[in-house]
């Protein structure tokens, strides 16, 4: 059935191509095929909306607020407000294109939601089993949309879409049950579809390529799982790295590695460091310790940065852990009250095995902070900031003060204070850290264009640079021969960078001699009035130097002005007696008798 509708899609295609005007023509006479570009549609929607940064909630969102538009727009929603009536999508029911996308959003919305809940499962175990039942339901939403599309509505490539995009979705419902076969052959369907589908569309190839590498990971772990299962655990390493930002091959894969890890610690009881060696009885330090060897080829193996500084926290994280577990241990034996000569043994390999892994942890954090300053140097030299803010010798500056910072830590351990190989070894890293840290203050106060400080500096950089090269030349060890080749470049560089300042300090001074030279200053002008301006006088040396200009010139200022009244004293001004409020008579006793007389005059 694929083979039949890849070659009616080419057929139509090429006919397309050839004739563009019959086609038109007999279109409008034969029904309407609906057209829906499902990768395109779910790869914008998914870039724009949250999964970008792998946030999922986000998309799930989006995909529940888009599916409410789409059947506002349709009028196709499920009742009203107060009474729910559900209404099935048919093929009978669709007359325009955007009734496909609900069973597709419905998809969406359901695979994103499984892909939040697998986030939350590696804390919460229960949520596992909603995330399958999420999975079930996009399945089902995938299948409805396959069918839809294969009844003779759709366009071949809609028909084909739907075909690998609902195989997609089926495979990842198996591989997360963990019925490999049948995921298996699920996600072949869907890559061939797709890989089909990139070499009939030229225009949109590097899309469908993308999600054929997408695929393939997960067809190699079915088939890995298919076998016996005694594949190398560099394979599973590999592919791994290969999974990218799928969460469920992502968390297999690491399942898987953890059980292997733990089928080789079994048989792990001891290990050697420094010429001793120890038992080691707890089993997650023993995994740990496996993880640890073999973390080295997975550094090397990855191929970015941000998979490198990925691999480098998550070892960091499980070396913190099982650390903590041996001083609980080691808290544990040191509580008892009674101790016996093969418990104070006992304690002195706990002891030996607690200082094993600090220097491992710090050796580690030594050589994540190492990848760090590798990284800025090379995007202070090519000048790239991105979004970013442009990196300067400063920030350099910093991260070797905790390199430094590491490097005590490491000499402070007390298995290396007791090995003078090892001591000899740490203290030439002391110096190459130093002779680093140097240089880049040198090239702070270069880029401040503070020449003579840059140029004592760059001295003092050849001079920890010898020191430290004839530290690292004395040891054997792999890590100072590579320091001793980064030394080797700071030393080249630094005998370049200091001709350079010297050639600056030089430049600079010519042209201030150049630009004084070109200064003419009027000695006929007062001291006072050329304060700013440099000049050689010697007329201020005689008896009489023009200090001030004497007398003193007058400068114009402005008068106060005086006003005077000269009309108030001709004006005559109304009288406002009529207005004036007149005093009431006096009461008591006499108005009293005034009152009576006037009564009876």
């Amino acid at each position: 059935a694929c083979a039949g509708l890849l070659s009616k899609m080419a057929e139509s295609l090429t006919e397309e191509e050839d004739q563009p005007q019959e086609s038109a023509a007999s279109a409008s006479s034969n029904a309407v095929l609906y057209i829906l570009e499902i990768l395109p549609t779910i790869k914008e929607a998914q870039s724009q909306h949250g999964l970008r940064h792998g946030d999922y909630q986000r998309y799930r969102q989006y995909c529940s607020r888009r599916l409410r538009r789409i059947r506002k727009s349709l009028s196709f929603v499920h009742g009203s407000k107060h009474r729910f009536h559900q209404k099935r999508l048919t093929v009978d029911v669709i007359n325009d294109s955007k009734f496909l996308l609900l069973p597709l959003m419905n998809a969406e919305r359901a695979w994103a939601y499984a892909m939040q809940l697998r986030q939350q499962s590696n804390t919460e175990s229960r949520k596992r089993f909603h995330m399958v039942r999420r999975l079930k339901k996009a399945a089902a939403h995938a299948v409805a949309l396959r069918q839809l599309c294969e009844a003779d509505i759709c366009d071949a490539r809609t028909k084909l879409e739907a075909q690998a995009y609902s195989a997609w979705m089926s495979g990842n419902l198996s591989f997360e049950q963990r019925e490999w076969q049948a995921a298996l052959d699920l996600f072949k369907e869907a890559s061939t579809i797709y890989g089909k589908l990139a070499s009939a569309l030229p225009t949109e190839k590097s899309l469908y390529d993308q999600r054929v590498d997408e695929i393939v990971p997960n067809i190699r772990y079915c088939a890995y799982n298919i076998g016996d299962g005694s594949a190398d655990i560099e394979d599973l390493m590999k592919l791994r790295m290969t999974a990218g930002d799928q969460d469920l091959l992502a968390s297999k894969i690491d399942e898987v590695l953890a059980s292997s890890r733990a089928q080789q610690a079994e048989k792990m009881k001891e290990i050697a460091w420094r010429g001793k060696t120890i038992s080691v009885k707890n089993e997650k330090v023993r995994v740990f310790v496996l993880r640890t060897l073999e973390s080295d080829q997975e550094i090397v193996r990855a191929e970015t940065f941000a998979q490198k500084m990925e691999l480098y926290d998550s070892l960091l994280m499980a070396c913190k852990d099982a650390q903590q577990i041996v001083k609980e241990e080691l808290k544990a034996d040191a509580d008892k009250s009674k101790k016996s000569h093969k418990n104070e043994a006992q304690m002195a390999n706990m002891e030996f095995l607690l200082g094993y892994i600090s220097f491992i942890r710090l050796s580690k954090t030594i050589n994540r902070n190492q990848l760090m300053a590798e990284s800025l140097k090379v995007r202070m030299e090519s000048g790239e900031s991105g979004q970013e803010k442009a990196t300067k010798p400063d920030d350099l500056v910093r991260l070797y003060d905790i390199l430094l910072q590491n490097v005590t830590d490491l000499s402070e351990i007390p298995q290396v204070q007791d090995d003078s190989e090892l001591l000899q070894e740490v203290g030439a890293q002391n110096l190459a850290f130093r002779a680093h840290r140097a240089f880049f203050v040198a090239e702070s106060y270069r880029y401040l264009k503070k020449w003579e400080e840059a140029t004592a500096l760059y001295d003092r950089v050849l001079t920890r640079v010898a020191s430290a090269l004839e530290q690292c030349r004395k040891s054997k060890g792999t890590v100072l021969q590579e320091a001793l080749g980064r030394l080797l470049d700071v030393e080249k560089q630094a005998r370049g960078r200091k001709c350079v300042t010297q050639a600056s300090a030089i430049l600079e001074m010519q042209e201030l001699e150049e630009k004084m030279g070109a200064v003419t200053v009027d000695s006929s002008k007062p001291l006072l009035d050329r304060l700013d301006e440099y000049c050689e006088d010697p007329s201020l040396l005689t008896s009489k130097p023009s200090l001030v200009p004497f007398p003193p010139d007058f400068d114009p200022i402005p008068c106060k002005p005086l006003f005077f009244d000269l009309a108030l004293n001709h004006v005559e001004f109304p009288s406002l007696e009529d207005r004036v409020e007149k005093k009431r008579s006096a009461g008591g006793i006499t108005g009293f008798v005034k009152g009576q007389i006037g009564r009876a005059v």
